[in-house]
């Protein structure tokens, strides 16, 4: 199933249906408008290169209808963050994939003071070149039988390049990941029976769609569903945010648990009223937000987990199977093997291991990276590199990255159970971040880098009351703003370059 085809079918089933509500421009698009816009858009595509097309909008119709009409147009989306560095990810994405044209939008250039990058065309000049004549072109072709429209725009089979996204870069250089249509109707076909979404659900577009959980949650499973997005282009505006889920009875809410935080700081009670699901990925989800939203709003975090090379759902909690900690049970179609990090054999019921996956929903592979794609892969199994444990009942507890466990005196410490015994011992609007530095005695030393001081004597005679000796921080870095990825999520390298060049001096 090609999912532009797919696009198509929803949208003529669809027709007058509400399908997007734009909280930033104030634009309502209904499927069948939206389908006229797709089919305008593709044609105006075709005047650019073939191959590869780089996309940077925020999340709102503007993205939305411009990814589709890329695909329309035959041409594969790659999505740019301009959360951070912009113009920088603009050119890195152009040498990775050797492509020259990025879809971009004036008000965003302007408003995050991005230079201009050779090959950007902005969406608004696009849309001003379309005439009368488009208009009435592209309204004929939305009224033609599917099967028609479906011959008229781009073929292809399930295993192309659905859309190239970048991992984060929190740990190291970003790499391109390919994602095919087959991959992201995996993740989709699983959602839909795991949190039971239907034409019924209102999904609040409110994360970057240069981000696997925004491309998949936002982007496909409401086209997949023939439900209503309601876009919200800063994720950070949070009463915006707020108000345009209690305004438009919002049903599916997904985050990140940064951004949760933020949300609930500004909510009122009523405010999530409408809400059946919400969800929260990409980070660990701190028993302290958990319960936060209990008491304010009555409402369940429902935890989940995920990578961008999976597409990014691998496993979540849902309504009717809920286990407050675990990141929930594997999602139907994934298959999951946790061995042990040294010698590769199978753990047991709740012994931690590496966190290893097989499904449709796995990517291709890295864009012209033959090396970290061997290594990514073994025996058919993609490596996560993530660390966790699997109970009796099914459910996954993720324990950290494996390149945040540290070995020290020969054992090895999770620098995220540090973080989440200490977490539990400060004020909320407290940030932490758990690294590693060279020591010459014992190797490694564990440093914490904190937004703000604290009684330091207290809080360390706290934690040995949870943690052995040689898991407590040597040292208390206080950095008031923590650098964030664009998902929210704490840029870990960056953070640790930090905290090794203040504890150098």
């Amino acid at each position: 199933m090609l999912l532009h085809h797919r696009f198509i079918e929803t949208a003529k089933q669809f027709g007058d249906k509400m399908y997007i509500i734009d909280r930033t421009t104030n634009r309502r698009i209904p499927y069948s408008k939206a389908l006229i816009a797709a089919l305008m858009l593709s044609e105006k595509m075709q005047q650019f290169d073939k191959g590869f097309i780089g996309i940077m909008v925020p999340t709102s119709a503007g993205c939305i209808l411009a990814s589709i009409g890329a695909l329309m147009s035959g041409r594969v989306p790659v999505m740019i963050n301009y959360s951070t560095m912009a113009a920088q990810n603009c050119e890195f994405a152009q040498k990775k994939l050797a492509f020259k044209t990025i879809i971009t939008s004036k008000a965003l250039v302007e408003k995050i003071q991005c230079p201009i990058v050779p090959g950007m065309v902005f969406l608004e000049d696009i849309m001003a070149s379309i005439t009368i004549m488009d208009k009435l072109h592209g309204a004929v072709r939305s009224k033609l039988p599917v099967s028609i429209i479906k011959k008229s725009v781009a073929q292809g089979t399930d295993d192309d390049n659905l859309v190239i996204l970048f991992t984060s870069g929190s740990e190291k250089e970003p790499k391109a990941v390919q994602l095919s249509h087959k991959n992201i109707a995996a993740n989709l076909t699983s959602l839909e029976q795991v949190l039971d979404v239907s034409e019924k659900d209102v999904m609040l577009g409110n994360l970057p769609m240069f981000h696997s959980f925004g491309q998949t949650a936002h982007l496909w499973l409401p086209i997949w569903c023939g439900m209503t997005v309601v876009t919200y282009a800063n994720p950070l505006d949070f009463k915006g945010v707020n108000d345009a889920v209690r305004e438009e009875k919002v049903t599916i809410f997904a985050g990140t648990p940064s951004f949760f935080f933020g949300y609930l700081s500004k909510s009122n009670p009523g405010d999530y009223d409408s809400c059946r699901i919400i969800l929260s990925g990409a980070d660990r989800c701190p028993d302290a937000l958990r319960k936060a939203f209990i008491e304010k709003h009555n409402k369940v975090i429902l935890e989940a987990y995920g990578c961008t090379e999976t597409a990014p759902g691998l496993a979540l909690n849902s309504p009717t199977h809920n286990r407050p900690g675990s990141v929930g049970r594997m999602l139907p179609g994934v298959s999951v093997r946790i061995e042990n990090h040294e010698t590769g054999e199978i753990c047991g019921v709740r012994e931690t291991g590496k966190i290893l996956v097989k499904g449709d929903n796995i990517m291709k592979g890295y864009f012209d990276d033959f090396e970290n794609t061997s290594l990514a892969f073994r025996h058919g199994w993609y490596d996560t590199g993530d660390m966790g444990w699997q109970d009796e009942d099914g459910y996954i507890w993720h324990v950290g990255r494996l390149k945040r466990f540290v070995k020290i005196g020969g054992e090895m410490i999770s620098l995220i159970k540090v973080e989440d015994v200490l977490e539990k011992l400060l004020p909320p609007d407290t940030k932490v971040c758990v690294v590693e530095i060279p020591d010459q005695t014992k190797g490694a030393k564990i440093v914490v880098a904190i937004t703000q001081p604290i009684d330091e004597r207290e809080t360390l005679k706290r934690m040995s009351e949870h943690l052995p000796n040689i898991a407590l921080p040597k040292q208390f870095v206080v950095i008031p703003d923590l650098p964030q990825m664009g998902s929210g999520k704490i840029d870990f390298r960056t953070t640790t370059k930090m905290v090794r060049d203040l504890v150098s001096k």
